[in-house]
């Protein structure tokens, strides 16, 4: 079994937990560490089903051949050592990412979440598209960087805006710290020139009963319930962590057979799915996250989300 991680993943940490518990053989790793502390040799003949080789971090190692289930969480970039000179480092690092992401998903195994799905699975626009085609409720939504377009879908909605991030990340603003770009209202005096800048995500504000992060494995659903308690955290409620409570919630069948035909659309096994649940039931999809943190739903809530993915790397049916 191989994890794929960053070293600090709470995530990872809990799926490697259960896979110990169980007596599985893991090797973790993550790519920040090639090529300078992980090497990495990989054959292919002609007439061989996939690559043979090692993969070795100086303490544990793996032959490729061996490896049945792969957990790929979010792994750093290779690092290159500071000896190699400006340019030629940026070509050193696009080749090791490339040469261990390629090789990597190459292995016939069983994937939490193959790394290329996961890539096509997290783009927002193409989420609004998959999800209405497996029948999901979403809001109306508008993607451009034109001031009139974005003043017409307003007077269109007739209600509250939103506008977010149409891709995740955080701005480094210096001495090692980092901003979260939040979800936040767009109100008639927000739509100026500023928006030909660059690309806006806008959508209709859906009113809330509630929110519900939904962690799906393999086709199981373990949905919690968010309860927020101030505007701010009504609005994103990762902006305010004090004002939420957690509970567990289930997950309407209609709901659930959407999702599975989502993701199998991608060919994905894992996705943290976020909802709003409006003042008379109905759940609206916001968007997937492929590799979304879920260990915070675990501690808050006690769902078995590490014993799935457990599950379902050792061959188990979850």
């Amino acid at each position: 079994m191989v994890v794929v991680a960053e070293r600090l993943d709470a995530s990872a940490d809990m799926v490697v937990d259960q896979l110990n518990q169980r007596g599985v053989p893991v090797m973790r790793y993550d790519a920040a560490g090639f090529p300078q502390s992980i090497s990495l040799s990989a054959t292919h003949e002609a007439a061989e089903a996939g690559w043979r080789g090692v993969l070795d971090d100086g303490h544990r190692s793996v032959r490729l051949e061996d490896v049945r289930a792969v957990y790929y969480r979010r792994p750093g970039r290779p690092v290159i050592a500071k000896t190699v000179a400006g340019p030629y480092a940026a070509w050193a690092q696009h080749q090791a990412d490339t040469a261990l992401l390629n090789v990597v998903s190459a292995l016939p195994a069983r994937w939490i979440n193959n790394p290329h799905h996961d890539r096509l699975a997290s783009h927002k626009p193409q989420q609004l598209v998959a999800a209405t085609r497996a029948g999901l409720q979403v809001p109306r939504s508008i993607v451009t960087n034109i001031p009139e377009e974005a003043r017409r879908f307003a007077k269109y909605v007739a209600g509250p805006l939103i506008c977010k991030p149409i891709i995740g990340g955080r701005l480094d603003i210096g001495s090692g710290r980092k901003l979260m770009v939040a979800t936040h209202i767009l109100g008639p005096d927000d739509i100026d020139d500023s928006l030909r800048l660059t690309a806006h995500y806008i959508q209709e504000a859906v009113p809330k009963q509630y929110e519900v992060r939904l962690i799906v494995v393999d086709g199981e659903m373990f949905a919690a319930r968010i309860q927020a308690d101030s505007e701010k955290a009504r609005t994103d409620w990762r902006t305010d962590p004090d004002a939420l409570g957690f509970s567990i919630t289930r997950t309407p069948g209609r709901v659930a057979a959407a999702l599975r035909r989502f993701m199998a659309s991608y060919g994905i096994t894992f996705g943290a799915f976020d909802f709003a649940v409006t003042p008379d039931g109905d759940w609206v999809f916001f968007e997937c996250n492929p590799a979304g943190t879920w260990a915070w739903v675990e501690n808050r809530t006690g769902l078995p989300i590490a014993a799935a993915h457990a599950d379902y790397l050792q061959g188990r049916a979850t």
